[in-house]
């Protein structure tokens, strides 16, 4: 187990559960939340004994986005040096997500309660987003005066389409997790916070049974084409798969198939 303020960390079976652990705050993301987040998550990305991670909340409330009491400090500035504070802070809070997005292991959401504003900024850099019955989200930042700057203006768009995200971001309003299901937002929805939990560790723990290689280079390259496109991606892979398929999981998945029994991975 591995606590820090805001978070807590326990791996097992090569699964990160990473616990947003403020309950009486309704999980509010302070600063320090947004450092251990960056933290964490470079560690991940480079423990081998790490094959997947779940992002979780304890509480009724997954978190109510960031902790404005916290915050109202960075904007009571009025000159231009502070103007210039306030962006440095805003890009090193950033960090923080693009560090879940670029952790080469898979990211699962399980979300339950509500998750508003930071909240879907986070689960936008996750791959995979699992919700209980009772969750709730909102880009709640249009309905307080503040442009979305964490990622969900750059990222729910490649996730849910224009149509969908346009509404949800200029209006700030709140949609359920059958609307988020309906538009791709979350893959499932599980009847209750437990539920939620089991399937999430079991969506792992198959994710964590795959070739980590094989799989971290997956995630690598759907970044990648998103970003830079379709031929650039198509190269990408193909120095990818030049440079680690000749492997020695691919001859295990190949005895395994042949053996009929499961393989046995270990990253090489």
């Amino acid at each position: 187990m591995n606590d820090s303020a805001s978070l807590s960390v326990e791996i097992k079976d090569h699964i990160a559960w990473l616990s947003l652990c403020r309950p009486e705050r309704r999980n509010a993301m302070g600063m320090a939340f947004f450092r251990e987040l960056t933290d964490h998550f470079r560690r991940f990305d480079k423990d081998d004994a790490v094959r997947a991670v779940v992002i979780r909340a304890e509480g009724p409330t997954f978190t109510a986005g960031l902790d404005l009491m916290e915050a109202g400090g960075l904007l009571a500035g009025k000159g231009a040096d502070d103007r210039e504070k306030l962006k440095e802070t805003i890009l090193e809070l950033q960090e923080s997500n693009n560090a879940i997005e670029r952790c080469r292991k898979p990211v699962i959401a399980a979300v339950h309660g509500h998750c508003i504003g930071g909240g879907v900024d986070l689960l936008s850099a996750c791959d995979i987003r699992l919700a209980a019955s009772d969750a709730i989200f909102a880009i709640r930042e249009t309905k307080i005066a503040i442009i979305a700057d964490l990622g969900t203006l750059q990222r729910l768009p490649h996730i849910i389409g224009h149509g969908w995200f346009r509404e949800l971001a200029l209006t700030g309003r709140d949609f359920t997790a059958e609307e988020a299901l309906a538009m791709g937002f979350v893959t499932r929805i599980c009847e209750n916070a437990e539920a939620l939990v089991k399937a999430a560790g079991e969506l792992a723990a198959e994710i964590a049974g795959m070739a980590p290689l094989t799989v971290q280079g997956v995630k690598e390259v759907i970044n990648y084409s998103r970003d830079n496109g379709v031929y650039p991606g198509l190269a990408y892979v193909a120095q990818k798969n030049a440079a680690s398929l000749i492997s020695e999981d691919l001859m295990e998945a190949v005895s395994a198939f042949m053996e009929k029994r499961t393989p046995r991975f270990q990253g090489k």
